[in-house]
């Protein structure tokens, strides 16, 4: 990382997609084999869930037409059962997607918001280093993630029991369908909120001491000031999600736009993998760097070499950075003022 993070807090929307870039030129090595471990299989696992789940839910959509036509007859009891067995295993299949997702997405974030604190500090990092980390760092990310999961839980019993005391109350009316409309806006933006705050805790949890619930309170702080920011990059980065899961979709699994063929199909799914994987390692390499411009921004500069130390693996341990390492810019701030 070529720029001083006193300077990081003057960053905009293309100075973090800039920066992000550079990173990865600079370490494509490491970068390449992060990828080939962990990202690739990523967006293997989540091109093949979309792909997985148009085939299991066609066949259930047409069992239950077939059973809608067959009320009354013999034949709607072995549907019956045809439909149940499906339905369990369509739930189990995204059972098991949603696992390999999660597991799979902590580890890349461990390995490339490691490198990057290395970078950070010019440290030489070699991938077999990464890799004896990742795994130590992950149970703080796994931590983080059930937080987070119980918090948007929560959050999303609150708003549909509101969202049906509303409909229950106002019923079909013009005041009742403006009220809705309000309410959904505030979810979205809520969920958005939360959103960013458990990228930027992920980053927490790897680099400083705090992790769970502290790690989200410590985001919270260091994302005022730099939410429209932090937004902006999510909204971008989603809309480019949906573009690829889209071109994925009508060309691949669907076979639109001229590609039936088989030949068609596989170079169609080889260019949305690509993509889908360059995509998921720029997500998360601009994940960190949002971290060091909200860090900057708040005057908790890190200090280089209080992070290169913690960043070594002593004993087989991995060592977090402590908050007086994170803040030691920001105490020396306040003794000048």
């Amino acid at each position: 990382m070529d720029r001083e993070q006193e300077e990081m807090q003057f960053l905009g929307l293309f100075g973090v997609f800039r920066e992000s870039f550079k990173i990865i030129q600079s370490w494509r090595r490491i970068f390449t084999q992060i990828s080939l471990t962990l990202i690739l299989p990523l967006s293997f696992v989540f091109l093949l869930h979309i792909d997985v789940s148009e085939v299991l839910l066609s066949k259930i959509i047409y069992n239950e037409e077939a059973l809608d036509r067959s009320v009354g007859t013999p034949r709607y009891e072995k549907l019956s059962d045809v439909l149940s067995r499906e339905w369990t295993f369509f739930l189990l299949f995204k059972t098991a997607y949603f696992t390999f997702f999660l597991v799979l997405s902590l580890l890349s974030t461990a390995a490339v918001v490691y490198t990057i604190a290395c970078a950070y500090t010019a440290r030489d990092v070699t991938f077999r280093k990464v890799l004896s980390v990742v795994p130590r760092v992950w149970k703080r990310l796994f931590v983080t993630f059930l937080c987070i999961f119980v918090a948007v839980f929560l959050y999303n019993t609150l708003a549909i029991s509101l969202l049906i005391s509303v409909i229950m109350v106002a019923g079909d009316t013009t005041a009742g369908s403006a009220v809705i409309l309000v309410l959904l806006a505030i979810y979205l933006a809520g969920f958005v909120y939360m959103t960013m705050v458990w990228q930027l805790a992920s980053v927490v949890s790897v680099l400083e001491e705090d992790y769970g619930v502290r790690a989200m309170v410590k985001s919270k702080d260091l994302i005022k000031g730099k939410l429209v920011l932090s937004v902006t990059v999510f909204f971008i980065l989603v809309l480019s999600l949906w573009s690829v899961q889209a071109l994925f979709e009508v060309l691949v699994v669907r076979g639109r736009g001229g590609s039936s063929g088989v030949p068609a199909r596989v170079g169609y799914a080889a260019v949305c993998f690509a993509l889908l994987s360059g995509l998921f390692l720029f997500g998360l390499t601009i994940q960190t760097v949002i971290y060091f411009v909200c860090k900057s921004y708040h005057h908790e500069n890190i200090d280089k070499s209080a992070l290169s130390d913690h960043l070594e693996v002593y004993l087989g341990e991995y060592v977090p950075l402590k908050a007086k390492d994170v803040q030691l810019e920001q105490y020396q701030l306040h003794d000048h003022v």
